[in-house]
This record gives structure tokens, sequence and C-alpha cells, in this order.
């Protein structure tokens, strides 16, 4: 069922406008009336990254007015495999401003607000409040929980998406939608994931142009949203697997018991981004690079243990380290080959996953066990920058 459009037409279209447009103008569903009201639409976009780069462009390029970008990261080298908006000048730059550019490159007449700053409960109500609709391009739970109750609270909809490896989602939700029809995330949602339990991209990988995939879809769904044509996902579930090269929805129902969002909240200790008891392990047991780097050279009796995947251990790992995967360590299955008698030092990625593998070995008896705080990634930044990061 199609929605009344979002937004008002423009007043007009410019002989220019007419021109770069001409292919949506002669599609009836769209046509002057569906231009002019992309022109006068104003869509935020959270994330200039995997999913926010082909969203950006394809809205610029559909002839969305006004675009806003919130970014506080800056461009990594990682990020070239599937954040097309960015280029290999841009390394180093704020997101947010090479998007910025890539957007003029792309359409001159939109005009572009950056918020480079990190969304927090202090500041998305008054960054979303000027927006006709949101975008979702965030790769984890506290933001999304965070962006969907803004939008709940101010009446807005919002584009979600969500990517990992080879499959991605797409949905829309509008707690305020016409007819009784109005979803939000947490019906999807109610609760978070405990902590640890769903990789992030950083941590599992993404295919590159999976990201053009989903994106692609969730800036269809904006342009019918703004200009009222078509089904909109609303209250379905699209699921994209790439291996298979499948496409199904699934009906989302308002959930009877879901919570009434009445305020913003403290989202990082909502969803729990590391464990009450992986922060009570790590403190006072945590070391630095550089302290590991000294106890290897004065010789000391321990055995540094990567909780990582074979995967990434192939990728990157610190000379001397053994491979045991925290899921091993958590079920318990790698204790019978964890030395008694010499320390056990932890390290992973970045420190996350193996905070949470240092609680179990705690609780286990393993007393003396630390982790290297930062992981691999700060071993080879603060110790051996010759090493690569991923």
């Amino acid at each position: 069922m199609a929605l009344p459009p979002l937004v008002e037409p423009a007043a007009e279209l410019t002989k220019e406008e007419v021109a770069r447009y001409s292919r949506h103008l002669i599609i009836p569903d769209v046509g002057v009336d569906g231009q002019k009201r992309l022109k006068n639409a104003k869509v935020l976009v959270v994330g200039a990254g995997g999913l926010g780069s082909p969203a950006l462009l394809y809205l610029a390029a559909a002839g969305v007015g006004t675009l806003g970008v919130v970014d506080f990261d800056v461009v990594d080298e990682s990020n070239l495999q599937r954040q097309v908006i960015h280029g290999q000048s841009d390394v180093g730059r704020p997101k947010a401003e090479s998007a910025r550019d890539s957007v003029a490159e792309i359409n001159p007449f939109v005009k572009v607000v950056l918020h480079q700053t990190h969304l927090s409960s202090e500041n998305a109500l008054d960054i979303f409040r000027d927006y006709d609709l949101i975008l979702d391009g965030t790769d984890n739970f506290a933001t999304r929980y965070l962006v969907n109750d803004a939008a709940v609270l101010l009446g807005k909809p919002y584009v979600w998406g969500s990517i990992f490896r080879f499959e991605g989602q797409v949905s829309v939700f509008w707690e305020d939608a016409p007819d009784g029809q109005g979803l939000n995330y947490r019906d999807l949602y109610p609760e978070p994931p405990p902590p640890g339990m769903v990789p992030s991209c950083a941590e599992g990988g993404v295919l590159g142009v999976l990201c053009a995939s989903i994106g692609s879809v969730m800036v269809t769904e904006a342009i019918k949203l703004l200009t009222g044509i078509g089904d909109p996902l609303l209250g379905r579930l699209m699921i994209y697997d790439a291996l298979e090269m499948s496409y199904r929805t699934i009906k989302i129902r308002k959930d009877p018991e879901s919570v009434k969002v009445t305020e913003l909240i403290d989202y990082d200790a909502f969803c729990g981004v590391v464990s009450d008891e992986a922060q009570q392990a790590a403190a006072g047991s945590t070391i630095t690079p550089l302290e590991l780097k000294q106890k290897q050279e004065a010789g000391e009796n321990f055995l540094l243990v990567d909780v990582r995947e074979p995967h990434e251990y192939q990728i990157v790992k610190i000379p001397g380290s053994v491979l045991i995967p925290k899921d091993r360590i958590l079920s318990g299955e790698a204790f019978a080959e964890l030395p008694q008698d010499k320390q056990l030092v932890l390290n992973c990625k970045t420190g996350a996953r193996s905070a949470e593998a240092l609680a179990v070995l705690h609780r286990a008896g393993f007393k003396d066990a630390v982790h290297v705080g930062g992981g691999v990634i700060a071993w080879a930044r603060q110790v051996d920058p010759s090493l690569p990061t991923y």
C-alpha cells in the first residue's frame, strides 16, 4: 500500500534540472511532481561508511535537495574496499567532508549539511528535527536503538539497513505511519543481543559489493516514501543472500509488549557493548602492547593466546602467540589445553573479545590471566608498525 508523500513539491524545476532528471521525469509514477518532491526533500544519512556511501551517491544523483551527513570518523585504507564515496586521496580526511565533495561531483544542485559529531542521546533530537526522513547506515546496536528512539520521539520515518559477510537486510520503520501501520525497530528487535554474540563487520567482514546491493534498496525505499509511490517495506523485512542470490521478505508485526519510547537513554549501557563481567575482569588485568613487549624481552614465563578466528590469525599475529578461538574458551572446551604453571595473556583484534574470554578464565580459576588492551591493532601501531592492520 502506497503511503502519502512525505514532502510537498518544490515550486519549480530549472531548465538545467529538467535536463539532469529527464529519465525520472518520463517515468509516469515519478514525473515532474515526484521530482519536485525530491528537490524539496531533506534526508539525513547516519554514517558515511559501507551503506552510507552508495546511499549518499544515489540520493544525490536522484536529486534529493538537502542531504545531511552524520559522521565523526576519518577515512582509513581498509574502508576503500566497500565505502565507494571515498578514494585513495581521502585517506586520513574526515568522512563527512570526503562525502560532501563526492556528492558535489555527482550533483552540484544538492545542498550538503555536515554533522561531524558522535551521535548521542544529547544531540540526536536536535540533529534529526529538521529532516523529513532518516536513513540509518550504522553498524552497531547501540546507535541503531538511538536512531530508532529519536525517530519515534520526533515522528520521523526511517529506512534501516544491515550487512554482514554475504547477507543484508532492509526495512522501513515509522511509528506514526498512517492507518495504524506504525512500527519501529523495537518491534523487530525488542532487546539487543548479548555482548559479543553478534560480530561486527570489523570482526566478521563484509563483501564489499553487498553495500551497493543493500544501499541501493535503502535509497529506493527513501524515494518511494518521499514521493508517495509504490509499496514501501513498512511492516516487512527484506533479506538478501548474495551467495544464493535470493531475496525474501518476512512480515513484521507490532509487538504488543514493546516498551513505549518516552525518552532517550544510555544506549551503550542498554546494549552492553562489553558485558559487565568482562569490564570487571579487565579492570586491573589489562596490559599495554608495550608492557607485553617488555614481558617478552624479559623472558617471562607466560602463554600468549590469540582468541580471534583462524582466518584473522592468518592476516596478522603477535609473534609467539598461539591460536585458541574465543568460542572454545567460552564453552570450556579449551581449558584442558591451557597450562596451569604459567600466566595466560590473551589478545584479539582490539581487546573486546579477549576481555570476554578473560572473564571466563578468571571464573574458571585462571586468576592471574590478563589481556592486551587494544589487541593486535594496538600492537601494530605501538610496537611493530611494519605489520598490516585490518
